[in-house]
C-alpha cells in the first residue's frame, strides 16, 4: 500500500469541520441583528437605513467568507479527485502484477513438484528393478556356492576314502614283508635289480668314453704347395671408367638410354628416371660427357639453370641404371636459393621428393666444397660412389674433389650474361 494514500483523507475531513464552524458563525450574529431590527420598528427610515446598512455590509462580507471557502474546499476536492483515483490505479495495477507473479511462482512450483514426483516415481522403479536383481543374483550366488560346497566335500569325502584305502594297503604289505620270507627275498630281490642296473649303465659309459681315446698316434701327410696361376690384372670395379675399350656392354647400355631419353620420353616413368623432353643438344652434351670426359670433366653451361639441371638429370638417371643406389649426388652451389632451384628442378626432371634429399638420401645439398668434400669421402669408404655436380655459379673449383671418379661442372659463358632469377 502507498503511504500516501492512507494520509490524504485526514487533511480533508479537518477543512470540512472548519467550513462548518465558519458557517455557524456567520449564521448565529445575523440573527440576533435581525431580532433587533424587529424590535426598533418605530424608528425612522434614515435610521434603520443607518442601522441596517453595517449589518447587510457584514452579512455580504460572511456570504463571500462562505462562498470562498465553498470555493477553495470544491477546489481540493476536485483536485484531490483525480490524485486518489490515480493511486487507486497504482495501487490495482501492483496488486495486479503482484498477483500475476505469485501465481506464475505458483505455477512452475507445481511444474518443479510434477517433476519431481514422476523422478521420485522412476527412481523408485528403477530401485524395485536393482533390487529385484539384487536379490536374484544373491540367490543365484548362494545357490551356486551352495553346490560348489557340496561338490567339494563330495571329493574331500572321496579322496578321504582313498587314502584310507591306501594307507591299510600299505600297512598290510609291510606287514607281510616282515612276517613272510616271500616279502623279505622280494625286497632283497628289489635291491639287486637296482645295484645291477647301476653298473650297467656305468659300464656302457666307460666304454664310450674308451673308444673316445686315441691310443695310438696318427701320421700327418704333408700337403703338396698349390702353385698359384698368375692372373691378368684388372681395373677396379669400383671406379667407373666409360672410355676405355673393354666397357662394351656399359657404352652400349649408356648410349640406348640416351636415345630413350632423346626418342621416347617417358613422363610418368618411375623415380629416377628422366621424365622431361630430351633435346638432341642435350644428348650431345651428356654423351661427350660419358664418353670423351669419362665422367670427370666440366661442361659449358646451357644459358639457363634449369637446362643445366636437365642435363645433370639425365647423367643421374643413367648411373641409377648402372649402379643402383650405390650413386650418391652431391649437389655444390654458394647460395641456398640457387639450391633450393637444384631440388625444384631435379624433383620435377626425376620424379623424386623431398625424402629423397639429405644427409644419408640420394641427393644431398651443399654450400661449402669442403664439406662436400668430407661427405664424398665417406662415401668412398662406405663402397658408395659420390656423384658431384657444380653449379655455373662457382668462380673457383676446390682441388678436393677433383680426386674423386665422378665429378660434373658447368662453366659459365663469359660472352653472356644472365639473370638467374628468370629460370624458373
Amino acid at each position: 500500500m502507498n503511504p500516501e494514500a492512507s494520509q490524504t483523507p485526514e487533511p480533508i475531513d479537518e477543512r470540512l469541520a472548519e467550513k462548518e464552524e465558519q458557517n455557524n458563525a456567520v449564521e448565529h450574529p445575523v440573527n440576533p441583528s435581525v431580532e433587533s431590527v424587529g424590535e426598533t420598528g418605530g424608528v425612522s427610515s434614515s435610521e434603520n437605513y443607518a442601522t441596517f446598512e453595517p449589518l447587510i455590509s457584514n452579512a455580504e462580507v460572511v456570504d463571500t467568507t462562505v462562498e470562498l471557502t465553498e470555493n477553495s474546499n470544491g477546489e481540493f476536492v476536485a483536485q484531490s479527485e483525480p490524485e486518489n483515483t490515480a493511486l487507486g490505479l497504482e495501487i490495482e495495477s501492483e496488486n495486479h502484477s503482484l498477483y500475476a507473479e505469485a501465481e506464475q511462482r505458483v505455477a512452475e512450483l507445481q511444474k518443479a513438484e510434477a517433476a519431481l514426483k514422476e523422478e521420485i516415481v522412476q527412481l523408485q522403479a528403477s530401485y524395485k528393478n536393482l533390487q529385484g536383481q539384487v536379490s536374484e543374483t544373491q540367490t543365484s550366488l548362494g545357490r551356486l556356492v551352495q553346490e560348489s560346497l557340496v561338490q567339494l566335500e563330495q571329493r574331500k569325502q572321496t579322496l578321504q576314502i582313498s587314502v584310507e584305502q591306501l594307507e591299510r594297503r600299505q600297512e598290510r604289505i609291510r606287514n607281510e614283508m616282515r612276517t613272510t620270507f616271500a616279502g623279505t627275498s622280494q625286497d632283497l630281490a628289489i635291491r639287486v635289480q637296482g645295484f645291477k642296473d647301476y653298473l650297467t649303465g656305468s659300464l656302457q659309459d666307460l666304454a664310450v668314453a674308451a673308444e673316445q681315446l686315441q691310443l695310438t698316434p696318427s701320421v700327418v701327410e704333408r700337403e703338396k704347395p698349390a702353385v698359384k696361376e698368375a692372373k691378368p690384372v684388372e681395373p677396379q670395379s669400383g671406379i667407373p671408367q666409360f672410355a676405355q675399350q673393354q666397357f662394351q656392354d656399359t657404352t652400349k647400355q649408356i648410349r640406348r638410354l640416351i636415345d630413350q631419353y632423346r626418342n621416347k620420353p617417358d613422363y610418368y616413368g618411375p623415380a629416377w628416371q628422366l621424365r622431361r623432353t630430351f633435346e638432341p643438344i642435350h644428348a650431345e652434351r651428356v654423351s661427350n660427357w660419358f664418353f670423351t670426359q669419362g665422367g670427370r670433366g666440366g661442361l659449358r653451361t646451357m644459358g639457363s639453370r634449369l637446362q643445366n639441371i636437365l642435363i645433370a638429370s639425365a647423367a643421374i638417371s643413367i648411373l641409377h641404371k648402372l649402379y643402383g643406389d650405390r650413386i650418391r649426388t652431391l649437389v655444390l652451389a654458394n647460395t641456398p636459393e640457387r639450391l633450393g632451384e637444384w631440388r625444384r628442378g631435379l624433383q620435377d626432371c626425376l620424379g623424386i621428393g623431398r625424402p629423397d634429399f639429405g644427409p644419408d638420401r640420394g641427393v644431398v645439398l651443399f654450400e661449402a666444397s669442403d664439406a662436400l668434400a668430407q661427405k664424398a669421402d665417406r662415401l668412398t669408404k662406405a663402397n658408395q660412389l659420390p656423384l658431384i655436380i657444380i653449379d655455373d655459379s662457382e668462380e673457383q673449383i676446390s682441388l678436393s674433389l677433383l680426386q674423386f671418379p665422378l665429378w660434373l661442372a658447368f662453366a659459365p659463358d663469359p660472352k653472356t650474361v644472365r639473370n638467374y632469377d628468370d629460370d624458373f
